[in-house]
């Protein structure tokens, strides 16, 4: 039987093989270069369309079921359980925010334009222009998700809500054999044509400088979770995330929360928390619980910012963390489905243009699965938070 290779090592190899090749075909064929890299523009313009395409049926097809599903049953529990999970997802990208700012811009300044002005060629253009316009809006998109979802919740539809989960079930089959499939070569074109254009060594830079602070930003996130959460239930945080630690290692092997929540629900049991509020809270931390993947996607996007020389300042950033929160919400069970979730907004409300989603793609693959685990380790850490609580919330009900 054979190993199929993960989406990560394939991003990785398109990477490599863009920088080798851009590097290696101008030396031997000038034109055969400019040629070849310009089919793979034609390609990422194709497949950038389709992606912006998409968008908008992603948004609507992951929102609207999961604020209906959210509904049901909406006893106190679920309402405290909502509140925490949504604070802790927030104030991971606030802090993810200041981090990056403290540190990124007197590391990466702006790379994008020292690249350009050491560069002797200009990328290069696709033979022809596709024009795929999206059937509506990001903005209107994520009201008519707002819209059905809390209309689906309030009247109790079952008949709506069954057509939402097909379409959901039809959107995830788009990304996991359309979209994820073809990613590699997208990215493959993008490094090909920052490779042949002069640009990539500085790219790739920033690349690593960005992965080590968003791995050191999920250490820390994880140890304020199980720092509130020790001092709340009188126990050692140390013990706690150790604890939890296999239910981390699984994560960083599936990439998927929901596969996870076996492991991780056998091991918040085992931090002390009650069963009760541990059978139900940490299936539902596995979809609205993302502390790890809004760190991950606040500061590469800053790092992708910063290096287009682009401004950046938090009163425009803390719109964009308070949506990641909910646009994030059943994101897809599938690698990088938080980050295609939010394609949308970092285009509508980041102004990002289509390398600067390509490039924050590839960003946010190289350690999807490390936001993953973080996600569902702090996912044991917020059970216990919920659990000392509940005692308080008199007549709590998960139905």
């Amino acid at each position: 039987m054979k190993r199929k290779i993960g989406l990560i090592w394939r991003i990785f190899i398109a990477i490599g093989l863009a920088v080798g090749l851009g590097v290696l075909l101008p030396k031997i064929h000038e034109g055969f270069a400019e040629w070849f890299t310009s089919l793979f523009a034609t390609f990422n313009m194709i497949f950038g369309g389709f992606l912006g395409f998409v968008v908008p049926l992603i948004i609507i097809a992951f929102i609207a079921p999961g604020i209906a599903k959210l509904g049901r049953g909406s006893g106190k529990l679920l309402g405290l359980a909502t509140v925490i999970a949504y604070a802790s997802t927030i104030a991971a990208g606030i802090l993810a925010f200041f981090a990056a700012m403290t540190i990124l811009p007197n590391l990466v300044g702006n790379v994008g334009a020292d690249a350009v002005e050491n560069v002797g060629k200009s990328p290069a253009e696709a033979f022809f222009q596709l024009e795929m316009t999206p059937i509506m809006g990001v903005m209107s998109a994520l009201l008519i998700a707002f819209v059905f979802g809390i209309g689906m919740a309030s009247i109790n539809s079952k008949t709506m809500l069954s057509f939402f989960e097909e379409l959901n079930t039809l959107i995830e089959k788009v990304i996991s054999y359309i979209i994820i499939p073809l990613l590699p070569f997208h990215i493959f074109g993008i490094f090909l044509n920052m490779t042949y254009s002069g640009q990539v060594a500085k790219v790739l830079s920033v690349f690593s400088l960005v992965f080590i602070l968003v791995i050191a930003l999920h250490i820390v996130m994880l140890a304020i979770q199980y720092t509130v959460a020790g001092t709340l239930s009188k126990k050692n945080p140390f013990f706690l995330m150790k604890t939890m630690a296999p239910a981390y290692m699984t994560a960083i092997g599936t990439q998927s929360s929901a596969a996870t929540i076996p492991v991780t629900l056998r091991q918040a049991k085992k931090t002390g928390a009650s069963e009760r509020v541990t059978d139900f809270t940490i299936p539902l931390f596995a979809t609205i619980h993302l502390s790890g993947s809004t760190i991950t996607l606040v500061t590469c996007s800053i790092g992708v910012l910063l290096m287009n020389g682009m401004p950046v300042s938090f009163s425009g950033y803390l719109p964009f963390i308070l949506m990641l929160g909910v646009t994030m919400i059943a994101a897809p069970g599938v690698p990088g489905g938080a980050v295609m979730a939010a394609v949308g907004l970092l285009s509508s409300m980041l102004g990002f243009d289509e390398s600067m989603v390509a490039l924050m793609i590839a960003l946010y693959m190289a350690q999807d699965s490390f936001g993953t685990a973080t996600n569902v380790t702090g996912d044991g850490a917020l059970a216990m938070i919920v659990d000392r609580f509940t005692p308080n919330v008199k007549g709590v009900d998960t139905e």
